[in-house]
Formats: C-alpha cells, structure tokens, sequence
C-alpha cells in the first residue's frame, strides 16, 4: 500500500521498533525508517523531543500525526491501514488479540529484559547472575501462559496472524535465539516457526540481536 509521509523513527535492534517496522510490513504500508537511539544518537535532540518528549523510540510520524509508544503505534497502523484479519472490524475480536498486546508489555517485558540485557548488553563483569536465574525463570513460567493459548488457537489473535502476536512475537525471536535452557513449550515454538516463515518476520524482526 502506498502511503505518503510515513516515517519510523528508531534502530532496528530495538524490540519496540521491531513490533512497528513488522506491522508496516505485514500491512504492506510503505515507510521511511530513520536510525535514533543507542548509537545513533538524535533522541536528544531538540527536534526529536519535540515530537517525543520522553526522548525514546519507535515515534511514528503519519502525516500531520506524530504518534509515540510502540503498542499504541501497532494499534494505530493496525486501525488506519490493516484489514481484516490481521485487524479485526469487531470490537470483541479485537479485545481478544488486544489483551496480549498488554500481557506481553505489562507481565513479560520486565524480566525479559533482565534475560536479555545480562546475557545480551551487560558484559561478563557486569553480569548479574542472580537477576539472570531469575528472570530466565519467571520468563519460563510466564511463557508457558501464551503455549497454552496456543494450544486452542495457531495464533494468539485467533486463527489468523494479528495485532496480539506482534508484541510476543518479536520477543520470541530473541528467547529462541538465547544462549539458554528453554522448557519444552511445543506449541509456542510451533507458533514461532510459523512466524519465520513469514518474509515480513523475517525482514523486520530477524535483524541481529545486540
């Protein structure tokens, strides 16, 4: 679909960008991705705290729209641009997808990122081996949550890809990609191959992992 003016502002290694860079894309919306935070700097800058005044990424500029937060830009695109069923048109559809988008950022984000950040971000010294068994742990348990819903459905949105995988899925590429001791959950690796097999995963989500 082209659509003028897109831009995505955010580094590519990001999780919260990557859920934004892998809606575009299965939604097929052109767009302009444009490097800020880490590295590249910008979120600093006086124009981009102006657009965003937390001074993080993805930001969303649509047009006269500037949009941040990553669920809230997923739900945005998902809404102006996707169809059915990745987008669906009932409001209890879309309530059933939607509460994983929130599982995902309220229950998992937190001790996936002490997962990620010690065996990813942190050096040996920096390590924190406690916080890493923690998390490691409190991840498997919470995991196991979404493999059960995938036991009745393919997808956590349903029988169709939609907006509850986003979120989940893009820290799913890291969880199975980890150095690390992982339960036997059949059904979310199922649901993960299902998704790398996916050009748009594949393109947004399965950049390296630093």
């Amino acid at each position: 679909m082209k659509v003028d003016d897109v831009k995505i502002w955010g580094r590519i290694n990001s999780t919260n960008v990557r859920k934004v860079l892998w809606t575009t894309e299965e939604i097929g919306v052109t767009y302009e991705q444009i490097n800020a935070g880490g590295a590249y700097g910008v979120v600093n800058d006086a124009a981009y705290l102006a657009m965003n005044p937390n001074g993080r990424v993805p930001c969303l500029e649509d047009g006269d729209l500037v949009l941040w937060e990553s669920n809230a830009i997923v739900r945005y695109l998902a809404r102006q641009y996707g169809r059915e069923p990745f987008a669906p048109g009932d409001a209890a559809s879309w309530a059933a997808a939607d509460k994983w988008m929130d599982w995902t950022s309220f229950s998992l984000a937190a001790p996936f990122r002490d997962l990620f950040w010690n065996l990813v971000r942190y050096t040996p010294e920096q390590r924190n081996e406690e916080e890493l068994k923690r998390a490691q742990e409190q991840c498997a348990q919470l995991l196991a949550v979404a493999d059960k819903a995938l036991g009745e459905t393919p997808y956590l949105s349903g029988e169709h890809l939609g907006i509850g995988d986003i979120p989940l899925g893009c820290m799913a590429y890291a969880w199975f990609s980890l150095p690390i001791e992982r339960p036997d959950l059949k059904n979310l690796a199922a649901w993960y191959e299902r998704l790398c097999a996916r050009p748009a995963y594949q393109k947004a989500v399965m950049t390296p992992l630093t």
